[in-house]
């Protein structure tokens, strides 16, 4: 077969399919839908089936709060980091702890420290959107971080609200739209359905 057969032009360079296939890439799922992080835990367990190493690491949803996709990690075991770093669920910035936003800045500043050390080759970063929108974690950093990260981390972001500039950066978005759901009804979450 000619070898000119496995390589494709994409944005004015020839690559090899394989090439095309180990290609790191920056996610975002948002929008005002349900199932952001249920896809991107989704992305995770596919990372984990590849034996990658993952790390997920929440920025709003409290430390106290027990998620089947934790416990279903924890029991599959590999190499895998579950961090909750925020101070308890928000999308309106009414926090339980003192210093919200220090926090969001300490968990996006091992984060960064992380990429830089290649420490996991999938980040899903769940709801880091609040902090990006919120003024709490600088975007220009982020971009930068994201633009310059060796090797071939993926990272998904998640969350409403993604700024723009994110969005444009990113290889992959996915805007969730809702359009049915029974909490309009007055349904409260449910186990094995919401958490």
């Amino acid at each position: 077969m000619d070898a000119r057969a496995h390589r494709r032009d994409v944005g004015g360079a020839t690559v090899s399919t394989k090439e095309l296939r180990s290609r790191p890439i920056v996610a975002v799922h948002t929008g005002d839908g349900k199932g952001k992080t249920t896809a991107a835990v989704g992305m995770a367990l596919r990372a984990w089936a590849q034996g990658w190493s993952v790390g997920v690491y929440q920025f709003v949803k409290s430390a106290k709060w027990r998620t089947g996709e934790q416990a279903a990690f924890a029991a599959l075991g590999g190499d895998v980091t579950w961090e909750k770093m925020g101070t308890g669920w928000s999308w309106s910035r009414a926090h339980t702890a003192t210093d919200p936003e220090g926090a969001a800045r300490e968990g996006w500043g091992r984060i960064r420290e992380g990429i830089a050390a290649q420490r996991h080759r999938f980040w899903l970063l769940d709801e880091f959107t609040y902090p990006l929108a919120w003024g709490w974690v600088e975007v220009d950093e982020v971009l930068e971080v994201l633009r310059e990260r060796p090797g071939t981390q993926h990272v998904v972001i998640t969350g409403r609200r993604c700024p723009q500039p994110i969005i444009d950066a990113a290889d992959l978005v996915t805007d969730m739209v809702p359009v049915k759901h029974p909490f309009t009804q007055g349904q409260r979450g449910q186990a094995g359905i919401e958490w």
